[in-house]
């Protein structure tokens, strides 16, 4: 495994709407690959902008927390847990999806979940994610992000409802499926820091 080495840098940027506090980290391994800008998010404004920035800091964070490891690390477990890296990866573009695309905008279901029991094999994005590569797994979950922040984009406010109905029966709107995703990507980035530091000792945001 090649050396692998975490640095940060926060800057602050000056006066323009607001005043941003932009922290840059990376991973930085033989082929000097800069992976992750994590911006924080406003301090005042838009609801809706801070929504999105604090959801983008989380996906920012959980990518951070995958980059510069093999296929086998990819894999591991920190015993007593079965979590692995790259099935949280797997997991989190599949509650993307589902919760943006399928339920509150009413696309139809991406082929790579739609044949799935998942009566039957109610962990399947956790258990196959040992079959793909890292790079394969960072990618479908980048484009399952940039597929969500498109229909943020597209909605008609935080107050639109979902296409979809819960299993209550009741609808959710776009304010609840934003605060739910910020929710359940800041709780798996908890466990992508164990895991992670299990595995190589790194550690940080």
């Amino acid at each position: 495994m090649p050396s692998t080495e975490q640095t940060s840098i926060t800057r602050s940027g000056g006066e323009s709407d607001r005043q941003t506090d932009v922290a840059l980290w990376w991973l930085v391994d033989r082929h000097a690959r800069v992976c992750c800008v994590r911006t924080d998010p406003p301090e005042t404004g838009v609801e809706l902008d801070q929504l999105n920035a604090f959801l983008d800091l989380q996906r920012a964070t959980m990518l951070l927390k995958c980059e510069g490891l093999t296929h086998e690390q990819f894999a591991q477990t920190h015993p007593p847990s079965t979590l692995t890296l790259g099935g949280l990866l797997n997991h989190l573009a599949l509650v993307e999806d589902s919760w943006f695309r399928v339920r509150f905008a009413g696309e139809p279901e991406d082929e790579r979940w739609a044949g799935v029991d998942w009566d039957a094999d109610p962990d399947y994005e956790f258990r196959t994610a040992a079959d793909d590569e890292p790079d394969e797994l960072r990618r479908r979950y980048e484009e399952a992000c940039a597929r969500s922040r498109a229909i943020v984009a597209s909605a008609d406010g935080l107050g639109q409802l979902s296409a979809q109905p819960r299993g209550n029966g009741g609808h959710f709107d776009l304010r609840w499926v934003m605060l739910h995703l910020i929710e359940e990507t800041a709780r798996h980035t908890g466990h992508a820091d164990l895991i992670r530091e299990s595995i190589d000792g790194v550690t940080g945001e």
